[in-house]
């Protein structure tokens, strides 16, 4: 059965500060004939205020704060994962620790402060992909977590369905995990926010699984959101996840309902998109409209801002973990911000939005929107400490325990990483003892989410790899598969990392020891593999033996773009993928033998 979002009958909400319609969401969409008085450009870049002038009379100002991409980080993200970059004014760089709930709580709360007409919004990807503290119990502590923020509404993102739609369901309505029970005393609530995703339907009713849009309101005041999850999904995501549904265009579904909102006489319509862009710059603050507008941001994000209709006033993006706020100017040639901020709650986006009573749209000349730090220098929130305590008890007997020593940072970065060959060398292991035969791993990148860090995280001491570090890196319980492969579909799947789907973007698989090749940079599509260097072993792969292969069961159900390792024989389906981890690592290394990075040089990399 498709799943449905509840009436939320328990939303526990600021007082008097928002009412839900049922029905309608808010179209936004025509443009002021000029500025208003007081107002700032779109796009405005500026300090730390956050400036919502117009509170009385024709015009109102709406705060709309979002962010994107939280994956269940509760706690401040580590390493790279928990900094920004942020550009000074006399051009320098300067790196800010940043990111975690209870700042996250403080910063939220003390933006809203002085701002009747606030709301709060996210672009996806709440959970998934996420740390121990949350992923060990489904996410349940996340959603708890966003409860407390105020989040008003979400779109879905793509690790939404990890777990499949069923279990998305129960983030939204509650209940204990099927499988797993209660981890308290206490039944399980669910969202008090509904999750929004207009382009995915079932494939047997062809209706929406969730609520496509939803109205916000406070006295005259009406802001509608439309969600629209990446149409992408199927390829990213296991097979089993999305069995069912169907993913539909994303501006198509976008503009779809932006008219029956219209109809409905909602004019003011934000657009909440799991789909993002690649910025000109990894500095937070950068000016994305310099020279010209939206000339700061490459990728999909750019072409569906450029195609959605005019009547959608702002799009609150993600999936790309980048930060940008852009003006980019829609159909009809108006200015319309296109914001992200970043991942893992480092960065929130406050937009003002001008409503203009006597047209009930937003007057676009006057929207002005900023990403701010989530920075570690605020009182923490007592609330959310109280949250993570509460996880962290449950999780610390898990999580804590001690299954390998490492000698020095394993890192996820590069097209050929040191942890993605670790990742490889474990499923290789673990593959012989399901299958002495097996020759080669192959692991898919986006798969290993997290360095391997030397520094201790916690009272483990240097050096000492914990489980909750290793769920980290890989946590979506995947499967250890086993498949049977002709040489000339493994030099097929090869060059599929380069070609096809993955041609503009490509997805280099991180390979075991023995299996070498070159990858060659200045040729294009499938030419970049060089089939003539591929070599197991040191000898070439033969088009017509047989070959014994292990990947994760996202790969082998033919996964981000590889379809011919969906297409393998004589399955044979093993323990999931962390725990192939785990015995690697405690069988390959001690307190007095750690275990080095690998070299990541399987692959010859021509430039």
């Amino acid at each position: 059965m498709p799943a449905t979002s509840p009436a939320h009958p328990r939303r526990r909400r600021r007082t008097n500060r928002l009412l839900v319609t049922a029905a309608g969401v808010l179209t936004v969409g025509a443009l002021a004939a000029a500025a208003l008085p007081g107002s700032a450009s779109a796009g405005e870049q500026g300090g730390k205020g956050h400036g919502h002038g117009h509170q009385h009379g024709r015009y109102q100002d709406v705060q709309l704060l979002s962010f994107n991409d939280l994956h269940g980080n509760l706690e401040p993200p580590t390493g790279s994962s928990g900094r920004v970059t942020e550009l000074r004014p006399d051009g320098t760089t300067k790196t800010i620790d940043a990111g975690g709930a209870e700042y996250l709580a403080t910063h939220l709360r003390q933006a809203r402060k002085g701002n009747a007409y606030s709301i709060t919004a996210a672009g996806g990807d709440m959970v998934g992909a996420s740390p121990l503290i949350s992923g060990l119990f489904h996410d349940e502590p996340t959603i708890e977590a966003l409860n407390k923020l105020d989040l008003d509404v979400t779109s879905v993102g793509n690790h939404e369905f990890d777990e499949g739609a069923k279990e998305l369901a129960r983030l939204q309505n509650g209940g204990c995990h099927p499988t797993d029970g209660c981890y308290t005393d206490k039944t399980f609530q669910g969202a008090d926010f509904p999750y929004l995703s207009a382009n995915v339907l079932n494939e047997k009713t062809e209706k929406p699984l969730l609520k496509p849009y939803w109205v916000w309101k406070k006295k005259d005041v009406k802001v509608g959101f439309i969600g629209v999850t990446l149409e992408g999904t199927p390829n990213i995501v296991s097979a089993e996840g999305v069995k069912g549904l169907v993913f539909k265009d994303e501006v198509e579904t976008i503009n779809k309902y932006a008219k029956e909102l219209r109809r409905k006489g909602v004019k003011s319509i934000v657009a909440l998109i799991h789909e993002g862009g690649f910025p000109a710059s990894p500095n937070y603050n950068y000016d994305c409209d310099a020279p010209g507008a939206g000339d700061g941001i490459s990728g999909p994000i750019a072409d569906i801002a450029k195609n959605v209709s005019p009547e959608v006033d702002a799009l609150v993006t993600g999936h790309t973990h980048n930060a940008y706020v852009c003006t980019i100017p829609d159909p009809a040639g108006n200015p319309r911000m296109v914001t992200s901020a970043a991942s893992f709650g480092r960065l929130y986006t406050d937009t003002t939005l001008t409503y203009d009573r006597r047209t009930g749209d937003i007057a676009r000349t006057a929207v002005k929107s900023a990403n701010h730090v989530v920075s570690r220098d605020v009182p923490k929130a007592p609330d959310m400490t109280r949250l993570i305590d509460k996880w962290n008890t449950l999780a610390a007997p898990i999580g804590n325990r001690a299954i390998g020593h490492i000698s020095g940072d394993i890192v996820k970065d590069g097209t050929e990483s040191p942890l993605g060959d670790l990742i490889a060398d474990a499923q290789l292991a673990y593959a012989r003892t399901l299958d002495p035969e097996t020759d080669l791993a192959l692991m898919n990148p986006g798969g290993v989410r997290a360095s391997l860090t030397y520094a201790a995280s916690g009272a483990e001491g240097d050096g000492v790899v914990t489980f909750a570090e290793a769920f980290t890196v890989q946590p979506f319980a995947n499967t250890v598969n086993l498949q049977t492969f002709t040489g000339e579909q493994l030099i097929q799947a090869l060059k599929e990392q380069v070609s096809g789907s993955n041609e503009a973007a490509p997805k280099i698989l991180q390979v075991s020891d023995g299996l070498t090749y070159t990858l060659d940079l200045t040729k294009s599509g499938a030419d970049r593999v060089v089939t003539d260097s591929i070599r197991l072993n040191g000898a070439a792969i033969d088009p017509s033996a047989s070959y014994r292969v292990a990947t994760n069961s996202f790969l082998a159900g033919g996964g981000d773009g590889f379809t011919t390792l969906g297409q393998g024989a004589d399955d044979l389906v093993g323990d999931d993928d962390l725990k192939a981890l785990e015995q690697y690592l405690t069988a390959n290394s001690s307190a007095g033998s750690p275990l080095a990075p690998p070299a990541a040089d399987r692959i010859t990399i021509v430039r």
